[in-house]
């Protein structure tokens, strides 16, 4: 199933969130061999998970992290203004209406429809909060998956070549590709659609702020 937890809610979930930070550590860093920092205890962190995010977690039957990513609203720090800017022409993307997505990460022993589980969370957000893009940075491997998935963002800039081209990226807001990433995945909308609203019920409400 797919939680959405805050930074500062992690902690009632500690070994599915040990999970998702080792997985982190394995993926940027052992596979892809990213220059990302990993800790004594073998996670992979950074400065974003100090603003209390919220993070999207597919979570295994046995209780363990499948594949999860990092959501931060562009109206604060986010990486791709303040990493990433230049492949934008230097233009900001901040909007209360766009969200960033990052670190999207799958286990090793992820469940064949996880990676489109927590693409389908991304239209879930915009559906539910009536967000119009998600933005993210994302590297060539990447191009693939989406088109597997089902939904791939307008590139907005790119630098590097070949398996080290690195882009910029917004997915606009459709309900077609909603319904067509549910439906690759093997999740049914209404399941989907209940997980969120479940996450989201009355009295806990997105706390990232959706006016100008």
């Amino acid at each position: 199933m797919l939680r959405y937890l805050y930074a500062d809610e992690l902690h009632k979930f500690p070994d599915l969130v040990d999970g998702m930070f080792r997985d982190r550590a394995d993926q940027f860093k052992t596979r892809l061999g990213w220059d990302v920092h990993v800790n004594e205890k073998g996670e992979e962190r950074d400065q974003y998970d100090d603003l209390n995010p919220l993070y999207v977690i597919w979570e295994e039957a046995d209780g363990s992290h499948g594949g999860s990513m990092r959501v931060l609203p562009t109206t604060g720090p986010v990486m791709v203004n303040d990493i990433f800017g230049h492949l934008t022409g230097g233009d900001p993307i901040c909007s209360p209406l766009i969200w960033e997505v990052t670190r999207f990460c799958l286990s090793r022993t992820a469940s064949p429809h996880t990676a489109g589980a927590i693409m389908l969370s991304g239209g879930e957000m915009m559906e539910g909060f009536g967000l119009t893009h998600i933005a993210g940075v994302f590297d060539a491997r990447m191009i693939r998956i989406y088109r597997l998935i089902g939904s791939s963002p307008v590139v907005l800039g790119s630098e590097g070549k070949g398996r080290e081209q690195i882009s910029v990226g917004l997915w606009p807001y459709s309900a077609e590709d909603c319904n067509r990433v549910a439906e690759r995945a093997g999740i049914p909308r209404e399941l989907s659609r209940l997980w969120f609203k479940t996450a989201f019920s009355i009295g806990r409400q997105p706390r990232f702020a959706l006016s100008a």
